[in-house]
């Protein structure tokens, strides 16, 4: 199986582009904490690449911007190319399937502000869900309200 499931703040501005054939297309990175910290107490942040496309791709670009948090799950893909000096460059992304904006656009307009930052920020509830592929498992199509407080880890 290949899912994953991140939680996170835009890096910058989501890219939009569209195929030759129309398609839209966003690109992001987003900025997710380890959950430990270092040998010598600093916070660890990975940078994540992703992709999301079609209708899904140009509403999280219209409903997010540098700093909005996120939730987003899909699988990884992963692929290469031949750079300029002819090296094997390896690259792994998210291809986006769901997500979530975890904060209103005011609280991440004000977060982004007051922290001049990313990070993940406090526990908010989802004002928005935006469900890209049709496979919810429970078969109900509705959003299941959890919060952090009732995960296991």
């Amino acid at each position: 199986m290949n899912s994953v499931v991140l939680v996170g703040r835009i890096v910058r501005d989501v890219e939009l582009r569209y195929t030759q054939s129309g398609t839209a297309v966003a690109s992001f990175s987003i900025a997710v904490d380890r959950r430990f910290k270092s040998k010598n107490g600093d916070k660890e942040v990975d940078f994540i690449n992703a992709t999301i496309w079609a209708k899904s791709a140009e509403n999280f670009v219209n409903f997010t911007h540098k700093g909005s948090r996120v939730a987003i799950s899909g699988r990884l893909e992963t692929g290469s190319y031949q750079n300029k000096e002819g090296q094997t460059v390896y690259t792994t992304e998210v291809t986006v399937e769901n997500f979530d904006l975890l904060e209103t656009r005011a609280e991440s307009q004000a977060s982004n502000t007051n922290t001049g930052n990313v990070s993940t920020g406090a526990n908010k509830q989802s004002p928005f869900t935006q469900q890209v592929a049709n496979n919810d498992p429970f078969g109900s199509g509705q959003e299941v309200d959890i919060s952090d407080d009732d995960l296991p880890f």
